[in-house]
């Protein structure tokens, strides 16, 4: 029980800080909006990674720009070495056309995958594979707060 009413009181402590900090709100929601996606891979697997991503991935990504839900996407990689802890091999950049577009399902992205990808046993197994050689993957919404001139 002293444990129960322990963790509630630190929670009480906690919450209005946790809640206080974190990222400003990207703008409205007919601005764009920017989603950061990183991806680790398992060591001597970032070429095998890169070169799916690049077959199944990058295409689907494309044909969404096609139709206006995505403004610019970009992929890098960095250029020296990093500690373990905070190694990450990809970074996929995504400027969506606003935050509703960004953090909604997508209606026609099943139909583009089919279209695309017309052997789906195939398609599927090299997603998996994908995954398989992931280490971790995160998504960061980013927010420009430079300071405007004036």
């Amino acid at each position: 029980m002293k444990a129960v009413l322990l963790a509630v009181l630190l929670f009480l402590a906690v919450a209005p800080a946790a809640v206080s900090q974190g990222a400003p709100p990207q703008g409205s929601a007919d601005k764009p909006y920017v989603m950061e996606f990183y991806y680790k891979v398992h060591w001597g697997q970032q070429k095998e990674f890169l070169d799916l991503f690049l077959k199944n991935h990058f295409p689907l990504l494309q044909k969404i720009a096609e139709s206006g839900r995505i403004l610019a996407l970009k992929i890098e990689t960095p250029a020296n070495h990093m500690t373990e802890d905070s190694r990450w091999d990809y970074r996929v950049t995504i400027t969506y056309k606003n935050s509703t577009v960004a953090t909604t399902a997508n209606p026609d992205e099943e139909a583009l995958i089919k279209k695309l990808y017309p052997d789906q046993a195939t398609y599927q197994h090299e997603e998996q594979r994908r995954f398989e050689i992931l280490l971790a993957h995160w998504d960061l919404p980013v927010s420009d707060i430079t300071p405007i001139k004036k």
